[in-house]
C-alpha cells in the first residue's frame, strides 16, 4: 500500500484569485477534490492501488527522460506511438503532483509542455497526407485532439505551479494555435456531427476553460460561427462538412444520441466518443455550473452509459455494431471514466460499482473518490443486464436495436437508422451469444487498429468491400446487391421501422421490425423470439423473416456460425477448385465448400463450437439451395478472417418467407471424450398460417409436443384482441403475439 504525507500545496505563484475561474485545479479534479482525496488516502483501497500503480508507472517515465520526436509516422509508428503515450503521461503526472504534492512531477509536465511549444510553433502539417483533415502531432486532426484533451488537463494541475510568463508562453505558442489549427483550420474535421468532431470540440473547449478564454469556450460548444462555405463537400472519412448550423458539442449530443441514450455510430464508437463527452462535461459542469450541462436533453449523457452497459455481452465485450472490433470491452480505460462519472454525477446507481470493482481501478479523481468510497462502504451490486429496446435517432424515430436475453443466451437484433460513416448495409440483422461466445457472428469491421503494418493501423479496403456489405451479415440480400445499393446517402435517409417489441414474459421476449427501403420495391419484415420451453435444455431462437415484393428474386439468407460442422440431414458437394461465389458487394470474398440441392422440408444442421452443440433448422422447399461459404475469396493479404457460414438460396421467387430455428445444447468433454445431448430436439418446424395479416409457426419437439408461435404483421398494439382459424381451431388472444 502507498502511505504519503503531505503538507499544504505549494505554489510557485502567488497571484491566483480565489474566485472559481483562477483557482486551480478545476477541470476535472478540482481543488475541493484533492482535499478530499487526502483526507481518505490509506482508506479507500481500490483508489490507493490506482495511485500505486500510477506512480509506479509515470516514475519510470521521468526515469527514462522526456521523448518529443519530430512527427512522421502513422497509427502504430514510433513517433505516433510516443506521442500517443506522452499525452497520457503528462495527465497523469499532472494529478500525481496535485494529490501527492510532489514538485517533480509538476516539472515533469512543464518541461515536456515546453519541448512542446518550441517545436509547435515551427511545426508544419504533418508529412503523411492520407487524412481529410491532417494534423500537426499526428497524422489526422483526431489524435491531435486526443492529445489536446488530456493535455488540458495536464496544464490544469500544474497551472499555479508556472509563473505567470511561463503560462503566456504555452498558450500563445503551443494551446491557443493548437485549438485554432483544430478547429478554424480544420472545418472539414470541427464543423460536423460526429465522434471526430466531438474529440475537437472537446479539446477546445477543455483548453479554452483552463484558459478561461470565452471564445474557444463557445466555439466548443456551437462550432465555428460565420463559417461560409455553400456547398457540403464529402470527406474521405464519409461524413459531411456541416454548414447548416449543426455543429459544435451541443449538436454532437443533440443529433448522434436517442432519448434512450443510444449512439448512432454504434456501441464501439460511443465507448470512443464517451470519453471527451464525460470528460468535457465534468469540466462544464466544475467550471460553469450554470449550463447545467448533465441535465442537457434530459439527461442523455448520463442515460447513455446505461444503454452502452447493456451493448455489451456477459463477458462486458460491446456488441459489434457496424465499424466494432471484437473484443473491445467495458475494461478499457473510457469505460473507467464513463462508469466514474456517471455514478459521481448521475444518481449514483449501486450497480455501477460492481462494474467499478471489476474493471478493478478508478480516476485519481473526484468522481473516482465517489465510486471508491461508494464500493469501500459495501453499496455495490450487480449489473443487471435485462432485455431491452434501444431506440435510435435524436428523436427515438429511426429504428432501433433490441437485445433479446433469457437465462444465458442473449439475441442482438438490429433494426437502427445507417449509423453514420461507420454504418453498415444490414438491416433487419442479428448475431447470437452463449455466455458471452458467439453462436452467430456479425463480422465487425475490417482493421487492424494501431498496427503500422496493416495499413498503418487504418481501415483497410475490405471493411468496404466486405464487412459493410450486406452479405456478410446475417440479413437478407436480394439478387447480391447490398442494401441501398451500398450508397451512404440513400442509406442514411432511411430507417426500419419497430412493428413491436415484448419482453413481459420472462419465458419469451420478442422484437419485430420492417425495411421498406432497402431494395425498391421489397419489404421485410423480420420478427425474432427467444423462448425458454420445458422441452428444450436452454432458450431457443425462432427467426421468421417475411419477404413481400412486386417482382420475383434471388434471395440470400446467410447463418455465419463459427465452429466444426458436425452433422447434417442433406448430402452435400464439396467441389475440387474452390471458387468465388461472386463478383462483387461482397460476393467476391466468398468461396464456395459446398452446395447442395435442399430436398426436405426442414433442413437441419448441427455444429459443435467451444464444446458445445448448435443445431439450425429452417423450413426449406426443393427448388431451394443450401451452400457452405468461407471468407477469404480475393484477399491476396489475408485481411480478412476465414470464417464459415451456410448460405440458403432462394432463386426466382417474388413473395417468400425464412423461417428458422436456432437450437443450443449439450457438451462434449475431451477429458472423459464423451458428448452429452448433441442432437437437436426438433422434429419439425412449419408454417401453418401466413398471409398480410398473421404468420403462425408450429414447432415441434421429438417427444411429440407442439407450440405455436403466432405473431401479428400489422396490428400490435397490447391491447389489441385477436382472432384466427388455423386447420379449423379458433385462436383468440391479445397483444402482439401468441405462444402456446
Amino acid at each position: 500500500m502507498l502511505i504519503v504525507s503531505f503538507s499544504c500545496s505549494k505554489n510557485k505563484t502567488s497571484d491566483a484569485k480565489e474566485d472559481s475561474n483562477s483557482q486551480h485545479p478545476k477541470l476535472i479534479l478540482t481543488a475541493q477534490g484533492v482535499k478530499a482525496i487526502r483526507t481518505n488516502l490509506g482508506s479507500i483501497p481500490i483508489f490507493d492501488n490506482t495511485l500505486e500503480m500510477v506512480k509506479a508507472e509515470i516514475d519510470a517515465e521521468i526515469e527514462a527522460g522526456i521523448d518529443v520526436p519530430i512527427p512522421k509516422d502513422y497509427s502504430g509508428g514510433y513517433t505516433h506511438s510516443r506521442h500517443k503515450r506522452n499525452w497520457f503521461v503528462l495527465q497523469k503526472a499532472g494529478v500525481l503532483y496535485q494529490i501527492l504534492d510532489d514538485e517533480k512531477y509538476a516539472k515533469y509536465v512543464k518541461d515536456m509542455l515546453m519541448q512542446y511549444e518550441a517545436m509547435y510553433k515551427t511545426l508544419p502539417l504533418h508529412p503523411k497526407t492520407r487524412s481529410y483533415a491532417r494534423g500537426k502531432l499526428f497524422w489526422q486532426c483526431l489524435n491531435d485532439s486526443n492529445w489536446l484533451v488530456y493535455v488540458s488537463q495536464a496544464y490544469d494541475c500544474i497551472y499555479n505551479y508556472l509563473s505567470e510568463q511561463e503560462r503566456n508562453k504555452l498558450e500563445t505558442n503551443l494551446f491557443r494555435p493548437f485549438a485554432d489549427h483544430i478547429s478554424v483550420d480544420s472545418p472539414q474535421f470541427y464543423q460536423r456531427v460526429h465522434n471526430h468532431s466531438t474529440w475537437g470540440n472537446a479539446a477546445v473547449g477543455m483548453i479554452g476553460l483552463v484558459m478561461n478564454d470565452q471564445e474557444l469556450i463557445d466555439r466548443a460548444l456551437y462550432g465555428i460561427k460565420d463559417l461560409k462555405l455553400d456547398t457540403k463537400e464529402k470527406d474521405d472519412d464519409g461524413g459531411f462538412l456541416n454548414k447548416d448550423g449543426k455543429a459544435g458539442f451541443l449538436a454532437n449530443i443533440e443529433e448522434p444520441f436517442s432519448p434512450d441514450g443510444y449512439y448512432n455510430e454504434g456501441p464501439y464508437y460511443q465507448r470512443y466518443a464517451m470519453y471527451p463527452f464525460l470528460v468535457f462535461a465534468e469540466g462544464l459542469q466544475n467550471v460553469k455550473p450554470e449550463l447545467k450541462i448533465f441535465e442537457y436533453k434530459k439527461g442523455v449523457l448520463l442515460k447513455s452509459i446505461n444503454a452502452l452497459l447493456n451493448l455489451s455481452d456477459a463477458n462486458g465485450d460491446f456488441f459489434p455494431l457496424n465499424d466494432g472490433q471484437k473484443g473491445m470491452s467495458y475494461y478499457n480505460s473510457a469505460l473507467v471514466t464513463a462508469v466514474d462519472v456517471t455514478y459521481h454525477y448521475g444518481d449514483q446507481d449501486s450497480g455501477l460499482l460492481s462494474i467499478a470493482t471489476a474493471q478493478d481501478q478508478v480516476l485519481l479523481d473526484d468522481s473516482g473518490l465517489a465510486v471508491a468510497l461508494g464500493i469501500k462502504n459495501g453499496l455495490a451490486k450487480p449489473f443487471n443486464k435485462k432485455s431491452i429496446n434501444l431506440s435510435d435517432g435524436p428523436k427515438g424515430k429511426q429504428g432501433g436495436v433490441a437485445i433479446l436475453r433469457n437465462e444465458n443466451i442473449d439475441l442482438v437484433f438490429k433494426y437502427a437508422s445507417q449509423g453514420s460513416s461507420h454504418g453498415h448495409y444490414d438491416k433487419l440483422s442479428y448475431s447470437l451469444y452463449e455466455k458471452g461466445e458467439e453462436i452467430l457472428q456479425d463480422y465487425g469491421l475490417a482493421r487492424f487498429v494501431n498496427i503500422e503494418q496493416k495499413g498503418g493501423g487504418n481501415y483497410l479496403k475490405e471493411n468496404k468491400t466486405w464487412a459493410k456489405q450486406t452479405i456478410a451479415h446475417n440479413t437478407v440480400t436480394q439478387n447480391e446487391m447490398a442494401h441501398f445499393n451500398g450508397k451512404y446517402e440513400i442509406g442514411s435517409q432511411h430507417h426500419s421501422v419497430l412493428n413491436y417489441f415484448s419482453s413481459d414474459n420472462e419465458n419469451i421476449q420478442v422484437a419485430s421490425a420492417k425495411e421498406s427501403n432497402a431494395y425498391p420495391g421489397t419489404e421485410m419484415l423480420r420478427t425474432m423470439a427467444i423462448i425458454k420451453n420445458e422441452d428444450f435444455e436452454k432458450p431457443y431462437m425462432l427467426d421468421i423473416m417475411k419477404v413481400t415484393s412486386n417482382k420475383a428474386n434471388q434471395y440470400d439468407f446467410p447463418y455465419y456460425f463459427l465452429g466444426q460442422v458436425i452433422q447434417t440431414n442433406f448430402e452435400y458437394k464439396t467441389p475440387e477448385v474452390l471458387k468465388p461465389l461472386g463478383s462483387k458487394n461482397g460476393y467476391q470474398h466468398l468461396f464456395v465448400e459446398a452446395t447442395v440441392k435442399a430436398k426436405n422440408k426442414n433442413s437441419k444442421f448441427t455444429w459443435m463450437n467451444n464444446r458445445k452443440f448448435y443445431s439450425l433448422s429452417t423450413v426449406t422447399t426443393n427448388k431451394d439451395e443450401l451452400l457452405f461459404t468461407r471468407i477469404g475469396a480475393n484477399d491476396p493479404e489475408f485481411n480478412l478472417r476465414r470464417d464459415p457460414a451456410l448460405l440458403l438460396r432462394r432463386k426466382n421467387t417474388k413473395n417468400t418467407i425464412f423461417v428458422s430455428v436456432i437450437e443450443a445444447h449439450g457438451s462434449y468433454s475431451p477429458v472423459s471424450e464423451s458428448a452429452a445431448n448433441s442432437k437437436s430436439s426438433i422434429k419439425e418446424l412449419k408454417v401453418v398460417y401466413n398471409d398480410e395479416t398473421y404468420t403462425a409457426i408450429k414447432i415441434t419437439h421429438i417427444n411429440g409436443n407442439s407450440k405455436l408461435f403466432i405473431t401479428s404483421n400489422t396490428n400490435t398494439s397490447k391491447e389489441t384482441p385477436h382472432k384466427l382459424v388455423i386447420n379449423s381451431k379458433n385462436y383468440e388472444w391479445s397483444g402482439s403475439y401468441y405462444f402456446k
